[in-house]
């Protein structure tokens, strides 16, 4: 199936020499996958993090190498919960890797437990879908009550009166309704929950937004959006939350939302420019968009987010890592939309450039 072959084109990092490193910069290799190595006399970098993002970062830092042939990124999507946790260094037996990458950002307890300093840029952004696997059904839409009943176990088969209401004339089946979820803690599903939260108060009450959620009822649990495509493809009467990417790819129909003014809209680049088109960034650059406001908007999109170090002991490597990151917020943006993401608006964007003066290398 697609969704196999897609994931293992996801593992695939960027191509590297392996020759002989001497006079490489901290020349090392990526502790999950010992074979990549920096190219000869050049510079590798390593991250890890969210998947939501990674069949967009694996095509820029392939592309990247291509054009800065000196410089090799290794990236491994583990999950927004992890790549916090390997940036932080409490991953020992993981190695260490230069980024991070997280759709949940930080929070303060977090940033102030980096020793290095923490600095959050966000590169990208993308949108949450309820992909699902009903055999007949092309067009299917989900009010916000029928999302939150679903997703709180309440609602069991397709022919709910809940799903019905907003679907007339729509064929329906009496098929067991069985949810798809992530079982690692996950970037996206801090955004699918936090958008809950915003629209559910029987969800807000019990749950809120988090990274990792005891889900109730008898969801199916994967790892990564990849895992939970897989899932729904193979799964008749399946409904998950993935990125709209990851979806597309696997080839998953998607449902049209109900947004806040009541109008259902479909994922795409369009309605999700249109959820992001008031956002302003404060100067921490970490905010969340639960709910646009906007009849066009599409109702779930979110920032990515890479973490940093403000210092870093190689200046050679804080250079390297300022570079990439402009590329990703200039020339990158334009194979976003190609992939499935959101190119960030350009206030945003100009914001997160202006965040990257501020990494420094520590001063001998």
């Amino acid at each position: 199936m697609s969704w196999r072959v897609g994931r293992l084109a996801l593992h695939a990092v960027t191509i590297c020499a392996s020759a002989a490193l001497t006079g490489c910069s901290q020349p090392r290799a990526h502790a999950a996958n010992p074979r990549v190595q920096a190219p000869p006399g050049g510079i590798l970098l390593s991250g890890a993090g969210a998947t939501f993002p990674e069949r967009l970062y694996q095509d820029w830092f392939a592309v990247y190498q291509r054009e800065h042939p000196s410089v090799a990124v290794a990236y491994e999507g583990v999950g927004s919960g992890e790549g916090i946790q390997r940036f932080l260094g409490k991953e020992p037996d993981a190695g260490p890797v230069d980024f991070g990458a997280s759709d949940a950002a930080m929070t303060d307890e977090q940033i102030a437990s980096a020793p290095a300093g923490a600095l959050l840029v966000p590169v990208t952004a993308g949108m949450v879908v309820l992909a699902y696997n009903l055999p007949g059904i092309e067009d299917l839409r989900l009010s916000r009550a029928a999302c939150e009943g679903i997703f709180l176990g309440q609602v069991k088969t397709w022919d709910d009166p809940l799903v019905r209401r907003a679907n007339p004339g729509v064929p329906l089946p009496n098929l067991s309704l069985t949810t798809a979820v992530r079982q690692d803690r996950s970037g996206t599903t801090f955004a699918f929950t936090k958008h809950l939260d915003a629209i559910g108060r029987e969800w807000s009450g019990r749950y809120g937004a988090s990274t990792l959620v005891a889900w109730p009822g008898t969801a199916m649990r994967a790892r990564g959006n990849e895992g939970v495509a897989g899932l729904v493809a193979r799964s008749p009467g399946a409904i998950g939350y993935v990125d709209f990417a990851s979806a597309r790819y696997a080839g998953l129909r998607m449902a049209a939302l109900e947004n806040r003014q009541g109008r259902f809209v479909r994922p795409s680049s369009e309605a999700g420019t249109a959820a992001l088109a008031s956002v302003e960034l404060p100067e921490n650059l970490r905010l969340f968009v639960p709910d646009p406001p906007g009849g066009e908007s599409y109702p779930i999109a979110t920032l990515t987010w890479v973490l940093l170090r403000r210092t870093y002991d190689d200046p050679r490597r804080a250079e390297a890592l300022r570079a990439l990151f402009r590329w990703c917020l200039t020339s990158g943006q334009q194979r976003a939309a190609e992939l499935g993401y959101l190119p960030l608006p350009p206030g945003v964007a100009a914001k997160a450039l202006a965040s990257l003066d501020s990494i420094q290398a520590r001063q001998p």
